[in-house]
């Protein structure tokens, strides 16, 4: 099997709202494109590579992916099909455990 990288930027608009925005690089591997498993991700100059993927689900327009970081974050990132663009949906830091996702704890 062979993997491809692909590598998606997002211009930050200093005039705008950039909350959310990331760099994610991706494997594609033996499925289509808007399935690519992001492989790492970048936020502002931070590195994050990925160590599991937790779950995926599409949606009509969108990509999810529920990951686990090296940094034993939880991280939901939202790749939208239509403008190929990727987005942080939601971050569990893993500081807190009573705060903790409750399908991110361990057993």
């Amino acid at each position: 099997m062979t993997s491809h990288d692909h590598k998606y930027s997002l211009e930050l608009d200093p005039e705008g709202d950039n909350t959310g925005l990331i760099r994610v690089e991706c494997h594609a591997g033996q499925r289509a494109a808007e399935s690519e498993s992001p492989r790492r991700f970048f936020l502002g100059q931070r590195e994050i590579k990925v160590t599991e993927i937790i779950d995926r689900w599409l949606d009509p327009d969108y990509s999810y992916f529920k990951l686990r970081g090296d940094d034993a974050g939880i991280y939901i990132l939202r790749h939208d099909r239509t403008t190929d663009t990727w987005e942080l949906t939601l971050y569990d830091s893993d500081t807190h455990d009573e705060l903790r996702l409750s399908t991110t704890r361990d057993s």
